[in-house]
C-alpha cells in the first residue's frame, strides 16, 4: 500500500536526505495571491465582508459573527456527560504539563551597581484558530488556550468556521462541541469566521453597530492555531502586522521502528494520522524489512475497515508516505532527525535509549503504549507542532509562545562609569562615534579614566 524508498548502504548526509525523503506537496506562495484580496476585504470592509465570505466558503451567512452567551452555554448545556468528562481530563493533564513552563524573571548582577534583568510579559491579545473542515477539533481548543491562559494573556478570542449543517440555537454558529469547550475553559469571546478571514479579523479587527451599539473584534498581537492552506497563507501574508506561532502543513507521523515492534501497532498509528487528511504524511523508518511486509499487509487489512477509508488510502498512497529501509537504528536515528518529523514514534528495543538521542522532532513518542493518538488528546502535551521539516529550528506551542522576553537595564553612575571606556571603544570601531558621545556626555563629555 506504502511505496518504499530503500536507503541502505547510501551514505546518509543531510543534504541527501533533504532531497529523498518525501514531503506533501503544499504550494503557500500560489495560495497567497488567492488570499490577498481576501484579507484586503477584511481590512477595508470588516463585518460585511466577513459575512460575505463566510457565505461564500462556508455556506454560512451568520446573523452574529460573535457567538451570543446563550449559544455557548446551550453548547455546554447539551454535552454528553461522557464527552464532558473526557474533555474535562484532557484539560486538567494539559494544565499540569503546561503549569511548569511558566517563566520567572530572573536578575543577573553584572557588577556592583549594574543589572540586567529578563522580564517575561504576555502579549496583550491573542487570537486562536480552531480549524472545522474534514474534522471537528475540539482538542485543538485545548492545545491553544491553556498555554495562553496559564501565560496570563490579558485578552484572548477564538475563531472557528461555521457549519451550514448547525441547525436550531446552532444554525449559523461554529461546531457545538468547540462552543461547549471555549465555555468549559471560560471562554466568552468566539467567533463564527473560518480560513484566511480569520486571522485577517485578527489582523485588523472589525467594529459594527449591532441593536443598537457598536460591537467588533479588537486586533490581536499574535495569532496561533493549526489551519489549512488558506490559513496558512494568510498568517504569511500578515506576518509583521500580526505575529504567527508557525506555517503549518499537513499533518505527519514517522515511526522509527525495529524488528521488535508490532506490525499491528505500527500500521494502526500510520492509519490514525492518514486519516486527518489526503495530503498527510505517514512514514516508517525501518532496519527490517520484515517488519515492513508485516506492517503493509496490516495496512491492506485495516485501511479498507477504518471509517474514512478513502482518505486514509490516498493519503498513504501519496508521494509523501512512504516506507524507508535503512540498514540499522542508527541509520533510522539520522533519517528522522533529518525528516524532523511533527510527530516521532520510537517503537524499537531500549525505545527510551534510542528516543533519547532523537534532536528533531515536534513531539516524540516513546514505546507501544505512547501512540500518537495519546498525545493528541490527553497526554498533556500539546499537539500544536511544527511541520514540513520545521522541527528542526523550531518548538510546538507552548506557555512561552505567549510571552516576550524584555531586558531591562539598570546601572547607577559608577558602574556605567566602570565600563564607558570600553563602550567608547567599541562605538569607535564601529564608526558610530555618536554612541561614544551618549556615554561621554555624561561625563562632561570626557571619557572616564
Amino acid at each position: 500500500m506504502m511505496s518504499r524508498l530503500d536507503l541502505r548502504g547510501r551514505t546518509l548526509d543531510v543534504r541527501f536526505l533533504r532531497s529523498a525523503l518525501p514531503r506533501a506537496e503544499f504550494d503557500v506562495t500560489t495560495a497567497l495571491e488567492q488570499v490577498r484580496p481576501i484579507c484586503a476585504a477584511v481590512e477595508h470592509r470588516g463585518a460585511e465582508a466577513l459575512r460575505e465570505l463566510g457565505e461564500r466558503f462556508d455556506g454560512v451567512r451568520p446573523a452574529s459573527l460573535r457567538v451570543p452567551a446563550r449559544v455557548l452555554q446551550a453548547a455546554l448545556d447539551a454535552l454528553s456527560p461522557d464527552l464532558r468528562a473526557a474533555l474535562e481530563e484532557a484539560i486538567r493533564r494539559a494544565r499540569l504539563v503546561h503549569a511548569d513552563q511558566r517563566r520567572t524573571d530572573t536578575t543577573t548582577q553584572v557588577v556592583a551597581g549594574g543589572t540586567v534583568t529578563e522580564r517575561w510579559v504576555p502579549v496583550d491579545r491573542v487570537g486562536l484558530y480552531v480549524p472545522g473542515g474534514l474534522a471537528v477539533y475540539p482538542s485543538s481548543v485545548i492545545m491553544n488556550v491553556v498555554p495562553a491562559q496559564l501565560a496570563q494573556v490579558g485578552s484572548l478570542a477564538v475563531a472557528s468556521p461555521p457549519q451550514k449543517e448547525n441547525t436550531g440555537v446552532f444554525a449559523g454558529y461554529p461546531n457545538p462541541t468547540i462552543l461547549a469547550t471555549c465555555a468549559l475553559l471560560g471562554v466568552d469571546e468566539v467567533y463564527a469566521v473560518g480560513g484566511a478571514q480569520a486571522v485577517a479579523m485578527f489582523a485588523y479587527g472589525f467594529e459594527e453597530e449591532l441593536d443598537g451599539e457598536r460591537v467588533g473584534c479588537e486586533p490581536a498581537s499574535l495569532v496561533t492555531g493549526p489551519g489549512n492552506i488558506w490559513v496558512v497563507a494568510a498568517k504569511r501574508l500578515l506576518k509583521g502586522l500580526i505575529g504567527i506561532d508557525a506555517e503549518a502543513g499537513p499533518t505527519e507521523i514517522a515511526i522509527l521502528a525495529d524488528a521488535t515492534a508490532d506490525p499491528e501497532l505500527v500500521a494502526a498509528d500510520l492509519i490514525s494520522q492518514a486519516e486527518h487528511d489526503p495530503l498527510a504524511a505517514s512514514v516508517l523508518v525501518t532496519d527490517s524489512e520484515e517488519l515492513a511486509d508485516a506492517a503493509d499487509a496490516a495496512l491492506a487489512r485495516r485501511v479498507p475497515a477504518t471509517k474514512h477509508s478513502e482518505r486514509v488510502a490516498t493519503a498513504l498512497r501519496g508521494t509523501q508516505s512512504r516506507v524507508v529501509l535503512v540498514d540499522d537504528v542508527d541509520a533510522g536515528l539520522t533519517v528522522v532527525n533529518a525528516y524532523a518529523a511533527e510527530h516521532l514514534e520510537v517503537q524499537t528495543r531500549d525505545a527510551a535509549a534510542v528516543a533519547a538521542r532523537v534532536r528533531n522532532a515536534g513531539a516524540v513518542f516513546v514505546g507501544p503504549h505512547a501512540p500518537v493518538s495519546l498525545g493528541d488528546y490527553a497526554a498533556g502535551s500539546n499537539h500544536v507542532l511544527p511541520t514540513a521539516g520545521c522541527a528542526v529550528h523550531s518548538s510546538g506551542l507552548s506557555v512561552q509562545s505567549f510571552l516576550r522576553g524584555i531586558h531591562v537595564v539598570d546601572y547607577d553612575e559608577d558602574a556605567l562609569r566602570e565600563v564607558a571606556r570600553h563602550v567608547v571603544t567599541l562605538a569607535q570601531a564601529e564608526d558610530l562615534p555618536a554612541h561614544g558621545e551618549a556615554i561621554t556626555a555624561r561625563f562632561g563629555d570626557e571619557v572616564p579614566a
